[in-house]
């Protein structure tokens, strides 16, 4: 897929304001080399302060910007939310930082006053925030999963190096302990040759494999459900989409894969150095709404799912690496070396090595890594190999804000974009089959499924799929009139 022809075609139809956004990047990525003390009045050194712009400060947003002021090198300089009652205990921890509703509002008047901007918003926002924020040449955190669509996240890995900025993806396990502990045995040898990982999750926690309400609901005053809406399809409000639920519907969210895959998948990736998966195939659950009637709600995600992804030998493995992805409540077979009584993950979610010597397995994210049979742990004795990240999980938010102040280049972080952007299209992959489920074709009067029980064989440079093209359509989505889609 050529990205600059296709979006050359979609362009048309710009706001003004995004407008300004596009046509301002050029002089906006002087912010990234000249220092921000000479930039005018109110600015200060760069190595003082970090001052953050938030998008989405209500529930994860708001624990996010909770944990950049913890960090003792960060402002919270600006506020952003649709809904008015989100907002309003950040609004209270923060009262000099100006609080907006529209976004590009605030690029369009403030991006001369800040230095980085953090990204919670729902799943369907993500990218366009992002990518403006970057041509601004603003640095950036974004709550996992970075994107909603595969596209995006490659248009979002490439602008990275683009626009030279800072970058971090919310999954803060990647900053645990037990990752980088994972990687140091498995690169001792204690468990030989990984080919085969499990991953798991008792997510969905919200409704999903339901059909649309049929109620129409009174929009409440707080919320601007416009903006919400931003990119998505237009559609009437509907109680209990928002703020949580909208996780559940494609048009929004990405499902558990979503929600969970990056931090159940995180580890696999490091330590096996995986990138882009090469084939992927499914099973979904069913939900019945009458004998022998299997309900229809292709707008919803399903009730469970498992999903197998391929990927091809890296420098870290001998051959191919294959990923089980399962959520649910589903669960792989209990290893052979696991005791009847002894917890496999952590009771709901966990994430399973299994090697040519031995097998490990850890938490939701990488936490509590350990050998099979568990009395293996014992007499570990292995060398560390690469350095902590201070305070772990919680130190993934104080990784970016000292990294983005030291300036690109400077210092590692644990989910760049150039992990982050990978990773999350193996996630959404995943999704492609799962929505490929769904696909209905009509042959001689009769209602086929011609997306089940087949593995999908994937192009990584053309993006698509190369033996069932109805499932294509969701690589890329069009956004809504009025929300351009990402160009660089």
């Amino acid at each position: 897929m050529d990205i600059k022809k296709e979006d050359d075609k979609e362009n048309k139809i710009i706001t003004n304001r995004r407008d300004f956004i596009k046509t301002g990047a050029i002089a906006a990525a002087a912010f990234m080399i000249v220092p921000r003390h000479v930039l005018g009045r109110g600015f200060v050194a760069p190595s003082d302060r970090l001052l953050i712009a938030s998008i989405g400060v209500g529930g994860k947003g708001q624990s996010d910007i909770a944990m950049f002021d913890k960090s003792g090198k960060a402002n919270i300089s600006f506020l952003c939310d649709v809904d008015d009652r989100r907002a309003a205990k950040s609004v209270a921890a923060f009262p000099k930082a100006k609080y907006y509703k529209d976004w590009r509002e605030m690029f369009d008047k403030e991006h001369k006053n800040f230095d980085a901007v953090s990204v919670a918003t729902p799943d369907h926002n993500h990218a366009i925030q992002t990518l403006a924020a970057m041509q601004l040449g603003k640095h950036v955190y974004v709550q996992k999963p970075l994107t909603h669509d595969i596209y995006e996240a490659r248009i979002l890995t490439q602008a990275a190096k683009k626009y030279k900025v800072v970058t971090q993806m919310g999954n803060q396990g990647a900053s645990n302990d037990g990752t980088r502990i994972m990687k140091e045995w498995f690169e001792a040898d204690l468990i030989g040759d990984v080919h085969t990982v499990y991953a798991w999750t008792d997510r969905p926690v919200w409704p999903q494999g339901i059909p649309w309400p049929t109620t129409k609901a009174e929009i409440p005053k707080e919320l601007d459900w416009n903006l919400w809406l931003g990119t998505a399809p237009q559609r009437d409000y509907v109680d209990k989409l928002v703020p949580f639920n909208w996780r559940g519907w494609w048009d929004y969210g990405t499902g558990a894969l979503g929600d969970m895959g990056c931090h159940l998948i995180e580890a696999p990736f490091s330590v096996l150095n995986l990138k882009y998966a090469k084939d992927v195939q499914c099973s979904v659950g069913s939900v019945y709404v009458d004998e022998f009637k299997r309900g229809y709600f292709p707008q919803s995600c399903p009730p469970s799912s498992h999903v197998t992804l391929t990927f091809p030998k890296t420098n870290k493995t001998n051959g191919d690496v294959t990923l089980h992805w399962m959520d649910g409540g589903i669960q792989p077979e209990r290893p052979l070396e696991l005791e009847p009584n002894e917890i496999f993950g952590d009771g709901g979610n966990g994430t399973l090595f299994v090697g040519t010597k031995g097998k490990m397995m850890c938490d939701t994210y990488g936490m509590n890594p350990r050998l099979l049979p568990l009395t293996k742990n014992q007499n570990i004795n292995v060398t560390q190999k690469y350095a902590r990240v201070s305070g772990g999980a919680d130190g993934h938010y104080k990784q970016w804000v000292e990294a983005a102040i030291a300036g690109p280049g400077k210092q590692e972080l644990s989910s760049p974009f150039e992990i982050a952007g990978p990773l999350t299209e193996a996630l959404l992959m995943a999704n492609l089959a799962i929505r490929g489920y769904d696909i209905q074709k009509e042959t001689l009067g009769k209602i086929k499924y011609p997306g089940r029980s087949v593995k999908l064989l994937w192009d990584n440079d053309a993006m698509k799929i190369t033996n069932f093209d109805d499932v294509n359509q969701f690589v890329k989505r069009e956004y809504r009139q009025g929300w351009n889609n990402l160009t660089l």
